[in-house]
């Protein structure tokens, strides 16, 4: 074997063990676990998805003690779930950029098992882009794919850089093939949000939507409307209101059963999905404008995003 090749194994050996410093092995049941990354004295994240039940949760810490754990809270949309647990200590986290990241970067994904300790896969990005929406109606910034075989046992572990950083954790949630890594930044604002109120806030309107095709008289009064704007497209689908709670935010800015609601806060709505995506981070308690259709008549106006209720309150 060439030295290069025993430079690089010794390299990549040594990048796990410092890592895997950093992983338990969380599991709730009597068989199989996950991964999950020690974040900050005493708390841990882990992949929403792989973590089964919300009590008599357990960790397998880097030495082999076993303790308990208690759920923080969880956020499906970004599939991150924070755990308390008073034994989970690290010497240091180091994280890096996710920015820093290209097409073709080598990357680390280290787990750690409850009975075999590290487990390890070298795998190379994919595909970085600066924003993509998932599923939940949620954006992931930077959006970054992984060509990695994932396992089971190191799904919630920690995707390290060529520097020996974390910079994500990885998860097979949003992505139709490999993984992605969640970035360490939103992680980040996830645990703060999390640690201070348990649950993630979420942006509510107050409306029923359903994605409709436009007609063409529609179609061509928007056209119309729009222009003055050289980079608008013909829009051939919004979504209508088929119900407004009595009380919410629509309801009080006016929106009515049957309005067609074609953009809002000056983004082109063509499905639910895109309402839905407006109403994450810090949207709550801004007022967006809204454009609707009602009557064969395009009308402007402005609604208040509200937090959506919470069970229980």
């Amino acid at each position: 074997m060439s030295n290069e090749l025993i430079e690089l194994s010794n390299a990549l050996a040594q990048a796990t063990d410092r890592a895997a410093a950093q992983l338990v092995a969380i599991h709730t049941e009597s068989r199989g676990s996950a991964s999950g990354i020690i974040w900050r004295p005493g708390v841990v994240v882990t992949a929403e998805h792989a973590l089964r039940r919300d009590e008599e949760i357990q960790m397998t810490l880097a030495g082999g003690r076993v303790a308990s754990a208690t759920l923080v809270g969880r956020d499906p949309s970004t599939d991150i779930a924070v755990l308390k647990c008073a034994g989970a200590e690290a010497d240091t986290t180091e994280f890096g950029d996710p920015a820093t990241l290209k097409p073709g970067s080598l990357i680390l994904v280290v787990g750690r098992t409850r009975a075999s300790g590290p487990v390890a896969a070298l795998g190379v990005v994919s595909l970085v882009t600066a924003d993509r929406r998932n599923w939940t109606g949620a954006s992931l910034a930077p959006y970054i794919r992984l060509d990695v075989s994932l396992q089971p046992t190191a799904v919630g572990g920690a995707v390290v850089d060529t520097q020996g950083k974390i910079v994500g954790l990885a998860t097979p949630r949003f992505a139709r093939f490999g993984a992605i890594a969640v970035p360490a930044t939103a992680i980040h604002k996830v645990v703060d949000i999390l640690l201070q109120k348990g649950r993630i806030p979420r942006g509510y309107l107050g409306v029923g939507l359903q994605p409709i095709r436009l007609p063409v008289a529609i179609r061509e009064l928007l056209q119309a409307d729009r222009k003055s704007d050289p980079k608008s497209s013909e829009q051939k689908t919004a979504v209508i209101v088929l119900e407004a709670h009595p009380g919410g935010p629509a309801d009080q800015a006016g929106v009515v059963i049957g309005d067609i609601i074609v953009a809002l806060d000056g983004r082109a709505v063509s499905q639910p999905e895109d309402v839905q995506s407006l109403l994450v981070g810090d949207a709550i308690g801004k007022s967006l404008p809204i454009k609707l259709v009602r009557g064969g008549a395009i009308q402007s106006g402005n609604i208040a995003v509200a937090e959506r209720p919470h069970r229980g309150e």
